[in-house]
């Protein structure tokens, strides 16, 4: 397996998508219920297979990434041959901008000089996919880039 294993819950939610799959594979409902029942490791491979599916897909249509931590925020661009990032980092141990009250703080102090603002830009390995993919585990989310958009702006101003 490339990525990660869908959860019960992910599976349940793309549930049409996964009677989907088997079916392209000419597996039936009543197939399905007997590798469940007599193949489990068959049956596990599957789900690995499909989950494998359903994570290149988002990998391949994820724009933006952010990941928040106590002191820093780091958001990226994810364009075609690498990927772009705006860090902010918050040099005052009292701010936890992973708390609203940090947040705040952050967003009426974006000039305060124990604010830093740093860009970089970064080529994809061999598997870009994969390198978005390490993000995600080490803690991003996948966005609509409406804060990579606006610290954009601001770097540039």
């Amino acid at each position: 397996m490339k990525y990660a294993r869908l959860t019960k819950e992910q599976l349940e939610e793309l549930h049409v998508e996964f009677i989907n799959f088997l079916a392209t594979q000419s597996i039936t409902a009543d197939e399905w219920s007997d590798i469940k029942a007599n193949k489990p490791d068959v049956a596990e491979e599957e789900i690995d297979i499909f989950s494998d599916l359903v994570w290149e897909k988002v990998l391949d249509n994820a724009q933006y990434l952010e990941h928040f931590s106590k002191d820093q925020i780091h958001l990226f661009e994810l364009k075609d041959n690498e990927m772009l990032l705006i860090a902010i980092k918050i040099n005052n141990e009292d701010i936890d901008v992973t708390t609203q009250a940090g947040y705040d703080w952050l967003r009426d102090n974006l000039l305060n000089d124990e604010v830093v603002f740093y860009n970089a830009s970064k080529a994809y390995s061999d598997d870009k996919n994969l390198d978005k993919f390490t993000l995600i585990q080490k803690g991003a989310s996948i966005t609509k880039g409406q804060l990579f958009n606006y610290f954009a702006k601001l770097v540039e101003d």
